[in-house]
């Protein structure tokens, strides 16, 4: 089976105490996190913080000590293939985000219960609780 793979970041700021986290909205009207393929010589790390520069105009900060992978297969071309998208955690703040007008309907901040209602898939869900807890409980 052919195999692909993705990274992005759960990506968040801060206000007035708040964790707040940028939700991204695809062409095709679904929520859910900055992501892409990775380039030839690239690290994981690299190709998650050019997905989101790419699509958001933000320069992140990773957060140590997260990562956590999405598994899924997909069918191109007639044939199954499996995905697979590692997701890290990413800050920023003193920057306004700006979506990739190209690839993206919108960019949207959203607190965490927000953020869980609008998702579409429940492993956008899953993603985010977990970053969530990590962020909250240590």
């Amino acid at each position: 089976m052919i195999t692909e793979k993705s990274c992005g970041a759960v990506v968040f700021t801060k206000e007035n105490g708040c964790i707040r986290y940028l939700i991204i909205q695809s062409r095709e009207g679904f929520y859910g996190f900055p992501k892409g393929h990775m380039e030839s010589g690239e690290t994981e790390v690299q190709t998650a913080l050019r997905e989101i520069a790419e699509e958001t105009g933000l320069s992140v900060n990773i957060i140590d000590g997260f990562r956590t992978v999405d598994s899924h297969p997909f069918e191109r071309d007639g044939e199954t293939r499996m995905k697979h998208i590692v997701y890290f955690l990413a800050e920023y703040s003193n920057q306004i985000p700006a979506a990739q007008e190209t690839e993206l309907n919108g960019l949207h901040l959203m607190d965490y219960e927000t953020a869980i209602a609008a998702f579409q898939f429940e492993s956008s869900g899953r993603i985010l609780t977990e970053a969530h807890t990590f962020l909250t409980q240590g």
